[in-house]
């Protein structure tokens, strides 16, 4: 069974910076892809980085060039960061980690599952 816990989401001002954190556990995680994505009051989830077993990322535009996407492959268990430079108003949103249900890469919530229960990040103008 998969368990994924996010941490270090916090209040920041403009132009400041937060690193997210997700610990996963759960067999053969070092094998899928992992992704964070987010989700603001009254908005769909949307997605926002995600990393390859080999350590491949991939980006939302509206994050390219701020945000990093990293992961830590153990026997067990996965740490999967999310470094945020730059931040804006506009990136306030509960933060989520997840894992990719199957091979390949997407940018699909549908196609993620064994979700944390999130951490929160607010961004002040």
């Amino acid at each position: 069974q998969v368990q994924l816990v996010e941490s270090g989401g916090g209040l920041v001002q403009a132009g400041g910076s937060l690193r997210l954190s997700c610990a996963a556990s759960g067999r053969a995680l070092g094998l899928y892809v992992m992704g964070w994505f987010r989700q603001a009051p009254g908005k769909d989830r949307e997605f926002v980085a995600a990393i390859s077993r080999n350590g491949t990322p991939y980006y939302a535009d509206s994050v390219k060039g701020r945000f990093t996407i990293s992961r830590d492959n153990a026997k067990s268990t996965v740490s999967l960061y999310l470094q945020m430079n730059s931040l804006r108003p506009e990136d306030t949103a509960a933060y989520y980690c997840a894992v990719r249900m199957g091979f390949g890469t997407s940018r699909s919530a549908a196609d993620f599952g064994s979700w944390g229960q999130g951490t929160q990040v607010t961004v002040s103008s």
